[in-house]
């Protein structure tokens, strides 16, 4: 299969260079480039690079949620200072540029499935994009001749999200497709329509709870998109097929090399090995690597590493731990998110169902790092974790959810909802903010070749959108 992929994706590449042109990329076209892409290895390019885009965000994210933390000490990524994004701004806007040139050539032959793809990927990015960066181009952003795009509102592009993943169902469900998926080609759900529709939902119910701080807030709507969504984890939307090393383990594969990388943050070691929660976590062991003393510990952000760096006194993203093995999966969206929103679209009106989601949450997650039987159970009925309807907390829902959405852009997302409020949550040593950093700036390509248009960011604790009533 890997090779099959590296196949597929070099016959992508050279095929889509010229295809993806726009306010991004403004150079001639390449005459040795085809004008006409397969649309099977635009079906590759799109699911493999909507996959890469969430680690490239969550690389950023995961400092910001404390998950990772920087090895050098008051490092940009960890002290919230003004890092240039370009890299994944452009990632994005290709990744969506070249599922519109898919979605033009499926409609041109009746490729439901693929106008399907094409637009819950849309949504799936440009959700993405502005989680982070807030107003971007987007309504003009994809005209050729158009260099300098004016930038759309935030809540328009929310709302066009939205309307994508309405539009995919209606694609998926036609009947007839003249061209099917090709299982080989589409890289999150190999040519399962059905998990498609699932996904296109649990995207939906995803997008729709960001909203828990406006008055727009729709709880029953978020259930009928669950209600649609994953019943279980194999319906998980997952990257698991790299032309190379899967990212996560490139970087603990980097570490060990001495390429200092994926380092675990003081903050989420300790909600794990009990000193924080006084309960001990027994995924912990399938995330990080034990210290020369048998322990985890974790690196506080901004403050960088203790000693030397390369003699194992504190914990990394393992090369045999779930997320940074060989071949580890790149989660998308999960089933255990699907129920962690179902837990706090239902708290304030049935608290015995959401205690109920909250549960299976926790339990979906350790079935998915493949905790034993025992160790999820002995978790599951610790008075830490079972405190019982009558004293169950939202609270607890987003410490649980922090932990099950480890590496997972989407929990920068949950912790400006809940004002970085999970316990003894501090802000990184020498942090350049007097607060919890709330948004990232404009890159460096949109300030110079589209100052005219990028609004001004004043501080990086200025809330999105979405981050406000």
């Amino acid at each position: 299969m890997k090779n099959t992929l590296t196949y597929i994706l070099l016959l992508s590449v050279f095929a889509l260079g010229s295809c993806s042109k726009n306010y991004l990329d403004v150079n001639e076209v390449n005459p040795n480039q085809t004008q006409n892409p397969p649309i099977n290895g635009l079906l590759a390019q799109v699911t493999y690079q909507t996959g890469l885009n969430y680690f490239r965000a969550g690389n950023i994210t995961a400092y910001y949620t404390q998950q990772l933390a920087s090895p050098n000490a008051s490092s940009g990524s960890d002290i919230y200072d003004n890092v240039d994004r370009s890299s994944l701004w452009y990632n994005i806007y290709n990744t969506v540029q070249d599922g519109r040139i898919m979605k033009e050539k499926a409609a041109a032959l009746n490729g439901y499935e693929h106008m399907g793809v094409a637009d819950v990927t849309e949504a799936m990015n440009m959700s993405l994009l502005i989680s982070i960066f807030g107003d971007a181009p987007y309504s003009q952003a994809f005209d050729p001749k158009n260099f300098t795009p004016a930038y759309d509102k935030e809540q328009d592009i929310f709302n066009a999200c939205l309307k994508l993943l309405d539009d995919a169902v209606v694609e998926f469900n036609k009947a007839d497709p003249t061209i099917k998926l090709d299982a080989n080609s589409d890289l999150i759900h190999h040519g399962s329509v059905s998990n498609w529709i699932k996904t296109a939902y649990a995207v939906k119910a995803r997008l729709l709870n960001r909203l828990s701080k406006k008055a727009a807030y729709n709880p029953t709507a978020i259930l009928d998109a669950l209600s649609k969504a994953y019943t279980s984890n194999a319906d998980d939307a997952q990257l698991t097929t790299f032309a190379g090393a899967s990212p996560w383990n490139q970087v603990a594969v980097n570490n060990t090399k001495l390429l200092l990388d994926g380092w675990m943050s003081e903050q989420s070691v300790d909600a794990m090995n009990g000193t924080t929660f006084g309960v001990v976590d027994p995924r912990l062991k399938y995330i990080a690597s034990l210290t020369k003393f048998n322990d985890y510990r974790g690196t506080p952000n901004g403050k960088g590493r203790t000693g030397t760096g390369t003699n194992q006194e504190e914990s990394y993203l393992s090369v045999t731990g779930f997320y940074s093995k060989p071949g580890a999966p790149l989660l998308l969206v999960t089933y255990s998110e699907m129920k962690f929103i179902e837990a706090e679209a239902t708290f304030a009106t049935d608290k015995a169902r959401s205690y109920q989601a909250y549960l299976d949450g926790i339990a979906a997650n350790m079935d998915k790092l493949g905790v034993p039987a025992a160790e999820k159970n002995a978790y599951l009925s610790d008075p830490a974790v079972a405190v019982g309807v009558a004293n169950f907390t939202k609270d607890l829902i987003f410490k649980e959810k922090y932990i099950a959405m480890f590496l997972q852009p989407e929990a920068w997302v949950d912790a400006r909802r809940f004002d970085y409020q999970y316990k003894d949550f501090t802000l990184p040593v020498n942090a350049l903010l007097t607060t919890f950093i709330r948004r990232s700036n404009y890159p460096s390509t949109e300030t110079d070749r589209n100052a005219k248009n990028v609004p001004v960011v004043t501080s990086l604790a200025d809330k999105l959108w979405f981050d406000q009533p």
